[in-house]
């Protein structure tokens, strides 16, 4: 383990099959969020810790959620670590999946801004700090309108997200349509917004100044 050159051996994992050993076909589950938690699995109503147990199992059974990292300590150590997260990895990639429809662009970028600082510090132990409870305040607002299923294919080592769906999109697809999107899009409406967004650019050029 202390050695980052060397490869993790095969029996030191506990909850996951290797990729390799994984079943040749892909298992689908549908996941159903509700405030930005997945509430049920295949339709089947469940608490939060029989979620993550159901799908440490798939995840596991699918040889996903290995990571073999090097961390920076607290303490101002690099260490080497191997976890497993099977549960966690699907979790994780339903629900960006499904944040992807519901979350306001900005709201979405600001919070993907807050994260690592949230993680920083539970990370770093200060789950009862007022700064961890200040920024769970600013997340769980995020996730009010972050409910619908996402379906996801596990095949050796991957979660792949192939479906998503909610009352709460905001995806229309008579607007994102590359066809007639009967007048909500106005083709001419970006000569304007790409002079006023290039203008610190050209003033720029203006002034003999060169992009590298």
């Amino acid at each position: 383990m202390e050695d980052p050159w060397a490869e993790a051996e095969d029996d030191m994992w506990r909850w996951s099959v290797s990729p390799e050993a994984a079943p040749d076909q892909p298992t689908y589950v549908e996941l159903t969020f509700e405030k930005g938690d997945i509430v049920a699995i295949d339709g089947e109503p469940l608490k939060a810790h029989e979620v993550l147990e159901k799908l440490n199992k798939l995840g596991g059974d699918n040889g996903i959620g290995r990571l073999d990292i090097v961390e920076n300590r607290y303490v101002g150590m690099k260490s080497r670590g191997c976890y497993e997260t099977p549960g966690g990895t699907i979790m994780l990639r339903a629900h960006r999946a499904i944040e992807s429809l519901t979350l306001d662009r900005e709201e979405a970028h600001l919070k993907d801004q807050l994260m690592p600082k949230y993680a920083e510090v539970i990370y770093n132990g200060y789950w009862w700090s007022p700064e961890r409870r200040m920024l769970q305040a600013a997340i769980d607002e995020t996730q009010k309108n972050v409910a619908g299923v996402v379906r996801m294919k596990l095949y050796k080592g991957n979660a792949t997200v192939v479906g998503r769906k909610s009352d709460e999109s905001l995806f229309d697809e008579s607007i994102a349509t590359f066809e007639d999107d009967a007048g909500a899009y106005n083709q001419k409406d970006a000569e304007g917004f790409i002079k006023l967004n290039a203008l610190r650019l050209r003033i720029a050029a203006g002034k003999g100044r060169k992009q590298s």
